[in-house]
């Protein structure tokens, strides 16, 4: 008998065409990975500065995108063909998609049902911000999606045969598109190493000891640690990135010496994650969602299933340390993303935050949960309407 599309391959191609459909696939004009993929295929890391609404750093002459530039070699098979046409949005949509697939097999590696599932899915696509970033597809925005995107498949990994090389891969990508994701490597080798939990026994015939594991997960990862450093010599003449540490040293909200990251800065980041809310409006459209954002208190209160999460305990504890690595260094930095519907700096942890929704509801899915989820996911639409509506026209 010829069996059907498999279950995740069919989330992703439902959450391209809702993300296809929304966007119609419009070229952002903030397309600075496709500049900076047009100048890796001519052998230079610093771009064609179009002008001052793309975000580049000018230093020694010339313009650098300081942003991770997994996106930008994503791009690279397609620059050479359609040059400055190149569609950075569709590529945006692809990695949700992707990320959609991503999240359904590892709700059927978690044992979820399928139903349960489905809801899931819906909230990780419409519920958070990422279905937002990947409608505009900007650079900043299609960054999110990408580190999603490969976090996904890392813990899909981790939940299924563990090689240390894939999951050490899908880590790399997921912090070469957000820097912030390369605090979850403790916590993807702890997984990784650490018997027990969620894994499929060997195939017989293979080995997968810890130190086999352990060994190919450093190798990869050495590998893209020279290749990180040859890039950063290639830009600022030094072996470590220090391009987001000049940008803010030149950017207004900043500050002309030291550290993005600083605890002066946590009290603003907490009021804008889980206080600030739209304006009220006294006409249609009734609300007005400001370019500080939302907090995922109001967007996104579906996260709370997350506390209901219990077991396996091993993945339990190491999701909320993975969530909480990676949200620290958003609640110390100088902006909460500016430019934006809700929180998306949320997309760094929430990955984490969605598997243990998903673990809390393999025995059962609480009605206040469903309804959380719409209402996360009507949120989230809304948001998409407003900008393409009054923001993005």
């Amino acid at each position: 008998m010829r069996q059907g599309v498999k279950p995740a391959y069919a989330a992703a191609l439902v959450a391209f065409a809702v993300t296809a459909l929304i966007s119609h696939l419009r070229p952002t004009p903030y397309d600075n990975f496709v500049l900076l993929a047009q100048a890796l295929v001519h052998g230079r890391t610093w771009i064609d500065w179009p002008g001052p609404y793309i975000d580049a750093l000018h230093y020694g002459g010339r313009y650098y995108v300081i942003e991770a530039p997994l996106p930008a070699l994503l791009l690279l098979p397609f620059v050479p063909v359609f040059g400055a046409s190149t569609n950075q949005t569709g590529l945006a949509a692809v990695l949700a998609a992707i990320a959609v697939g991503a999240a359904w097999e590892l709700g059927e590696r978690f044992g979820l049902r399928r139903q349960a599932i489905a809801w899931v899915c819906a909230f990780l696509l419409a519920g958070t911000d990422l279905l937002w970033c990947a409608m505009l597809g900007d650079v900043w925005f299609i960054a999110h999606v990408s580190a999603v995107c490969f976090t996904m498949l890392a813990l899909v990994e981790l939940a299924g045969k563990r090689r240390g090389w894939l999951v050490a891969l899908f880590a790399a990508c997921a912090f070469e598109s957000r820097f912030s994701m390369i605090v979850a490597i403790p916590v993807y080798l702890y997984l990784l190493v650490v018997p027990g939990g969620l894994s499929p026994p060997a195939p017989p015939g293979t080995t997968r000891t810890p130190l086999t594991r352990l060994a190919s997960f450093g190798a990869v990862l050495a590998g893209v640690g020279v290749l990180w450093v040859i890039y950063n010599l290639a830009r600022w003449g030094t072996w470590s990135d220090v391009g987001y540490a000049m940008w803010y040293h030149q950017d207004p909200a900043g500050m002309p010496s030291g550290s993005p990251f600083r605890l002066v800065y946590f009290p603003f980041q907490a009021w804008s994650f889980f206080v600030q809310t739209p304006t009220r409006l006294a006409s249609f459209p009734w609300l007005r969602p400001e370019y500080s954002g939302i907090a995922i208190t109001w967007t996104s209160p579906a996260l709370v299933l997350a506390f209901s999460a219990r077991s396996p305990v091993r993945w339990t504890i190491a999701l909320w340390v993975a969530a909480l690595l990676t949200a620290v260094p958003n609640v110390l930095y100088y902006v909460n993303g500016y430019a934006q519907f809700g929180m998306r700096h949320a997309l760094d942890f929430e990955p984490f935050l969605v598997a243990l929704m998903m673990l809390a509801v393999r025995a059962r899915f609480p009605r206040w949960g469903y309804v959380l989820v719409a209402y996360s996911c009507a949120v989230g639409l809304w948001g998409c309407w407003y900008w393409l509506t009054f923001v993005r026209v």
